[in-house]
């Protein structure tokens, strides 16, 4: 994992999902995927080369035209957000993180049942 890796805008992560998804993209096609009401090609492009400034994003470029494609994966951005997530909120605990999505309702019992499942799979690794 990048030791520059940073925290994503809500609207940088919503182009890294789209790019993630489609692996390689034009603005335009970009555009097309967001949800109404769609934004400025200026402000898709923009936040595009933002991300590139971050390390997120490289391109290909034809011409004046550019294609964009992500450079951290999905699975990378994810680790980075979790740990963050668990160091900052819940004292780098999982029962703490688990047991707030408990008393939440965010988790029922059912899939509690599945992640114990999983810890004694491990376990036995």
């Amino acid at each position: 994992m990048s030791e520059q890796l940073r925290e994503l805008t809500r609207a940088e992560e919503e182009i890294m999902q789209v790019l993630w998804d489609k692996g390689k993209a034009y603005v335009k096609d970009i555009i097309e995927v967001l949800s109404e009401p769609k934004p400025a090609y200026n402000t898709v492009s923009t936040i595009v080369r933002i991300l590139q400034q971050k390390g997120f994003v490289g391109h290909h470029a034809f011409g004046k035209t550019h294609q964009y494609f992500p450079i951290i994966s999905k699975e990378e951005y994810r680790k980075f957000v979790t740990t963050k997530l668990m160091s900052g909120y819940f004292g780098n605990s999982v029962g703490n993180m688990v047991s707030f999505f408990v008393k939440e309702k965010k988790v029922d019992l059912k899939e509690v049942d599945e992640l114990m499942k999983i810890l004694e799979d491990l376990k036995k690794k």
